[in-house]
């Protein structure tokens, strides 16, 4: 007979098998309302505070193990190496554990800082954002661990791409959402002016792949912590430079170019921009991203997928103008 897990369920079994892993007794156990299906909670023991992040097995099934545990190394990698991240806590050589009942988690370090709401970042905080990201990029793409290979992302034709748009339109057409109509047409008008020839496709490497403002912890001006490397994989940097100038710097249909130049002087302590990257970053970002957040379904989205959606709604109404926005750039 089938039962449903309750939260402190889980809990109690983690709490078990930390105990017989790492010898520690658990004081007290704080969730962490972020993030999605994964369970998290900040355990204060007799050895220390750490965080036990539980992988949802519904979610679970998303990810490539073998992929999985590479991520893991990178970031172990990073904070052997000064970046700011959560130092990751091993049993039997081992980061991803599993408990007594078959529940699959992670022990780590517990990190202070604020997450800053989309948009709110100021000049500081974006400054050392992008410094942060140009040294993770320095970091993962000098002696690569795990060598180089095809990038996950693989732009589709535009032919593909225009392909999926009138599929989105009839979709929302015959489930009576003509409200949604005019968005997608512009999604489809903005595909037909894509080039992918204008996107740094050559430029290839290790990149976090989920970049924005959830997976940021600040203390004041500074970054305290890079969160959630569950997505790291070989890619396109660039989609990462995209993904947190549009988190960080876009705020009320406004993107602050102000914040977009404090973070490219960050970035460019470590990696040289060239004049031109930060628009067809923002473009390329748009290319890979709207589809996953713009579809007839789109009215139903709250928290993160709301605002991944409005990112991307501005990006296509706002193609056009990118160049003149950001000329200077």
């Amino acid at each position: 007979m089938d039962y449903v897990l309750t939260e402190e369920m889980i809990l109690d079994d983690l709490i078990i098998t930390c105990k017989r892993y790492f010898g520690f007794i658990v004081l007290d156990a704080m969730p962490i309302k972020r993030g999605w299906l994964n369970l998290k909670w900040k355990i204060t023991t007799d050895s220390g505070v750490y965080l036990i992040k539980q992988y949802n097995r519904e979610r679970y099934r998303r990810y490539n193990h073998e992929k999985l545990l590479i991520a893991f190394s990178q970031q172990m990698r990073l904070n052997s190496r000064g970046l700011p991240c959560p130092k990751l806590y091993s049993y039997e050589d081992q980061f991803l554990l599993e408990s007594d009942n078959g529940e699959l988690f992670m022990l780590m370090e517990y990190c202070d800082g604020t997450v800053i709401p989309p948009g709110k970042l100021n000049v500081h905080q974006m400054y050392d954002l992008g410094r942060v990201t140009g040294n993770m990029h320095h970091l993962l793409n000098t002696d690569t661990l795990g060598g180089k290979s095809s990038p996950e992302f693989n732009p589709p034709s535009r032919e593909e791409r225009l392909s999926h748009w009138q599929s989105a339109w009839n979709h929302a057409n015959d489930n009576s959402k003509k409200y949604l109509l005019p968005i997608l047409e512009m999604q489809y008008k903005v595909t037909e002016t894509i080039n992918l020839e204008d996107f740094n496709l050559n430029e290839t490497g290790w990149a976090h792949r989920d970049l924005w403002v959830d997976n940021l912890l600040f203390k004041e001006k500074k970054i305290s912590a890079v969160l959630d490397f569950d997505r790291m994989k070989y890619d396109y940097p660039q989609l990462d430079v995209a993904r947190a100038i549009i988190s960080g710097a876009l705020y009320d249909d406004n993107l602050d170019v102000s914040l977009v130049l404090a973070f490219i002087e960050g970035y460019s302590e470590h990696r040289v921009l060239e004049k031109g990257f930060i628009t067809s970053s923002l473009k390329m970002l748009w290319f890979m991203e709207s589809t996953w957040w713009i579809n007839s379904s789109m009215d139903q989205h709250s928290g993160p997928p709301e605002r991944f959606t409005k990112e991307m709604i501005w990006l296509s109404e706002n193609q056009k103008e990118l160049e003149s926005m950001l000329r200077h750039i």
